[in-house]
């Protein structure tokens, strides 16, 4: 089990942050995600494992000006 955001999700052995986001609406508004603490950029999505028992912060990427 892991927590997205502060909500139970199911986990799985070998799941990748690409494979999270696959699960979540809107996956692509999500440039950095948080786990335990340490912060993952998109292009290293796919190759970023989730441990079992991770917190995970999903950080939308915001435009100002």
């Amino acid at each position: 089990m892991i927590r997205v955001n502060g909500k139970a999700r199911p986990w799985q052995e070998g799941m990748t942050v690409s494979d999270l986001l696959k699960t979540v609406k809107n996956a692509h508004l999500y440039a950095v995600v948080r786990i335990n603490g340490d912060t993952v950029s998109r292009p290293h999505f796919a190759e970023t494992r989730i441990p079992d028992e991770a917190e995970i912060y999903l950080i939308p990427m915001i435009a100002g000006g």
